[in-house]
């Protein structure tokens, strides 16, 4: 019993930092305004957070083919990765591939998703011009704007995606 009761306190001094041991790890420094602000770069639905920018499909397609294509195919049509056009609608099955056409709700989270994710070797290496030039690329080849349409911070949040009322909002009241 005095043992288990000893073990005890020691173990509660541990974690609390007692007996010249540190409660936490002490590991890195705290990140400056500057740091968290440069990963602060959420898009809501409603183009909140957009940067400033633009770009067309013709230039997307130019970019695509340097920057994306060895990955979703030259076409778009998948490769190593996801087919990024097409798409039968999601009520086909719960196999149905997801493409930007039958999943994506919101236009401005495709361009949230490339400026964040892509391309997957180099993340985050895309100035806002060629994610906004790729948006408007891959949208034009879904057929969801037209070739010459401009996608900027005031064109994106305005497009209708076809499957924006495909969700049930967990908050509604947060949604455009």
């Amino acid at each position: 019993m005095v043992l288990a009761l000893a073990t005890l306190t020691s173990s509660v001094a541990l974690a609390q930092g007692q007996i010249g041991t540190p409660a936490a790890p002490n590991l890195g420094t705290p990140a400056s305004e500057a740091e968290i602000a440069a990963w602060d770069i959420s898009i809501l639905p409603d183009g909140t957070g957009l940067p400033p920018g633009s770009g067309t499909p013709e230039q997307g397609g130019k970019i695509f083919a340097t920057k994306c294509a060895l990955c979703h195919g030259p076409e778009a049509k998948g490769g190593t990765a996801a087919a990024l056009i097409g798409g039968r609608p999601l009520t086909d099955g719960i196999d149905t591939p997801k493409t930007i056409a039958n999943f994506w709700p919101y236009a401005t989270t495709l361009f949230d998703f490339t400026r964040r994710a892509m391309p997957w070797q180099a993340p985050r290496t895309l100035t806002n011009e060629e994610v906004y030039a790729l948006t408007a690329y891959l949208l034009s080849l879904n057929k969801i704007i037209g070739p010459s349409d401009v996608m900027n911070a005031q064109t994106l949040p305005n497009v209708r995606m076809p499957n924006r009322d495909g969700f049930i909002p967990r908050f509604p009241e947060r949604m455009p």
